[in-house]
């Protein structure tokens, strides 16, 4: 017996670097999803027919071996991977990978598990098995994920709640081509410093901290859970002035205060500005490189994404990606066809 799984991947609308703090995040799963065909075998095989960055087979490795910390110990199994979910773009493939790899686990050890509890094992693969400090965010948005809705997780309480993207937006992600490696950037590092902040602001988490003193990384972090409730307030009423000035002011402080952007980044965030139908525009993901998520009229959509492409190459002289997407549905298992 074979059963396939899919997982997306995500964009993170705003709410960057805030899940470690056990603040407030707005992620959407895309329509760009990791496969997975799971089989019983004589051994466990992992293997991918999809351009995969190399050491991919850690995170699988890392989900199977939590699975066996609780007990969980499916039996051998082969399993056959595919994505469209680009790699190093900072669209999570990672969180789709170990998510769709512990469903396709689990079917074969005949367990199944709430949702969250999934998305707490796939995060321990990548923070104690990868070895990037990462919260749950990216889990659980590729399990949660809810057509042409965003999510708002509180990632103290892991209270979310669907809200819904206005008709007439689409999200047009653009890919500057520089890849990440969080793993082994400074990603970590951003993480120490907020933790050092907030012992030094006398709270257990910036989460918790009102006033900011000499620390640029708790700024950051403080007015970055401010502006993800005003972008929900201003969803909720279509008030699209000022998601843009949200997204805007979010990336500039991701730039000034938690210094993770890059001048590609920073170029097509710039370039965005003068593209038609723009809402707002904003780096998204772990950042040092990776893609901006854009908020841009429908009907302006596919103009939006040719004079953006053009005006980057011309610019820096590579080729971007730009993907259409709305917002999808979690991960699932594949229904055989007919």
């Amino acid at each position: 017996m074979k059963a396939t799984f899919q997982a997306p991947g995500r964009v993170n609308l705003i709410g960057e670097h805030t899940d470690y703090n056990d603040g407030y995040v707005l992620p959407a799963a895309i329509d760009f999803f990791t496969e997975v065909d799971v089989e019983p075998a004589t051994s466990f095989t992992f293997q991918t027919n999809s351009a995969a960055a190399d050491g991919w087979q850690i995170y699988v490795h890392g989900v199977l071996a939590q699975l066996r910390v609780l007990g969980i110990d499916p039996p051998p199994v082969s399993m056959a991977f595919r994505s469209a979910v680009p790699i190093g773009a900072g669209l999570s493939s990672s969180a789709a990978l170990e998510v769709s790899s512990a469903l396709a686990l689990l079917w074969a050890a005949d367990v199944e598990l709430p949702g969250i509890e999934i998305a707490k094992i796939c995060q321990r693969a990548e923070v104690e098995d990868v070895g990037l400090r990462c919260g749950i965010m990216d889990q659980f948005i590729s399990l949660h994920g809810q057509a042409d809705h965003a999510v708002l997780l509180d990632c103290r309480s892991l209270a979310h709640q669907p809200v819904a993207i206005p008709d007439g937006l689409t999200l047009v992600i653009a890919n500057t081509m520089v890849s990440h490696a969080l793993a082994s950037s400074e990603y970590n590092i951003r993480r120490q410093e907020c933790e050092a902040a907030s012992a030094a602001l006398g709270v257990t988490s910036l989460r918790d901290a009102t006033t900011w003193g000499n620390h640029k990384r708790a700024r950051h972090i403080i007015t970055e859970n401010a502006r993800v409730l005003a972008f929900v307030n201003a969803l909720e009423h279509s008030d699209f002035p000022a998601l843009g000035t949200l997204m805007a002011a979010s990336h500039a402080s991701l730039r000034d205060d938690y210094e993770v952007s890059c001048l590609e980044l920073d170029t097509m965030v710039a370039l965005a500005q003068s593209c038609p139908g723009l809402i707002g525009a904003r780096m998204t993901g772990g950042g040092f490189g990776g893609s901006t998520i854009n908020l841009v009229e429908t009907s302006q959509a596919h103009a939006f994404a040719e004079k953006l492409a053009a005006a980057y190459s011309r610019a820096t002289g590579i080729e971007p990606t730009i993907l259409l997407t709305r917002a999808a549905a979690g991960a699932r298992r594949q229904l055989p066809s007919g």
